[in-house]
């Protein structure tokens, strides 16, 4: 069945065209328009994808914080239909202060351990988030170490790197303090994932959630320079940075997403591991 017709099936109305957008490593996406002017996404997954995790996550960030988010109007395990969002522009100063206010409030979502309910997703990898009262264990286990073997496993991380990890692992706690709590993060913070509009914000999307120790989401927003000063400027005076940050966390805490690109693409993000390891004594 052609894409239009499984959107005509799922929702009752077929689109009058579609239009494919970019981003779509895990699925095959569209912008559907329909005959009265109202415009959604489609996004329709092969016989192995499962959308509905994604689904979730943008429902989840809905009904528990103030995250601007597409609303979810179907979804299915091959085919997930939501909000489109109009964007005009990139992140201007005024978009990037905007966003340290959306994503500071975000950080104030709490929960009583680090992880979530159930297991998430970054990108098509499977993200898993037992709870635990330490973030130190948790990111030491579920994200550094857990990611680390993933990409081992699949002949993209040499044992040696490997072997170098695990060392770095047992030395967390010359770097990383546990936060006062939890703190609820979109988890996938690249420019691709956030929408602007006439210098404001306009959406996050494609989120990777669970509760964190929100500095790991502010340096996934450095690792592809997303946002720069202004936000960092707005963020701090909202939430308070510790000191540390921008010298160590942030390239310790950037390990994470460097791993999922080793990963997913190899090549010359294995690099940027063995450089981070270096400047950090292992």
């Amino acid at each position: 069945m052609d894409a239009a017709r499984r959107i005509e099936a799922a929702i009752g109305r077929r689109p009058t065209r579609l239009s494919p957008l970019s981003g779509g490593c895990v699925a095959e996406i569209y912008r559907a328009d329909f005959e009265d002017g109202e415009r959604l996404v489609a996004k329709l997954a092969g016989a192995d994808g499962d959308l509905t995790l994604e689904a979730y996550m943008l429902e989840y960030l809905g009904t528990q914080s103030e995250l601007p988010v597409p609303a979810v109007v179907h979804d299915a395990a091959d085919l997930l239909i939501m909000d489109y969002i109009e964007t005009s522009g990139g992140l201007t100063a005024g978009a990037e202060r905007h966003a340290a206010e959306l994503l500071a409030a975000l950080h104030g979502v709490s929960a009583p351990a680090f992880g979530h309910e159930r297991d998430t997703l970054i990108g098509p990898l499977h993200q898993p988030n037992p709870q635990n009262p330490s973030w130190c264990a948790f990111f030491r286990d579920q994200r550094l170490l857990h990611m680390a073997r993933v990409a081992m496993e699949a002949g993209r991380l040499p044992a040696t790197t490997m072997a170098r990890i695990e060392t770095l692992a047992g030395r967390l706690d010359d770097w990383i303090e546990e936060p006062d709590n939890p703190s609820l993060i979109h988890g996938d913070m690249w420019g691709g994932n956030v929408l602007a509009r006439d210098g404001r914000i306009a959406g996050f999307i494609d989120p990777a959630i669970y509760y964190a120790d929100p500095e790991i989401e502010l340096a996934f927003s450095t690792m592809f320079s997303t946002f720069g000063a202004p936000f960092f400027e707005r963020y701090n005076e909202i939430r308070p940075l510790k000191p540390g940050f921008f010298e160590d966390r942030r390239e310790l805490y950037n390990l994470y997403p460097l791993l999922v690109h080793v990963r997913l693409f190899g090549g010359g993000y294995l690099g940027g591991v063995e450089a981070t390891l270096k400047k950090l004594g292992c």
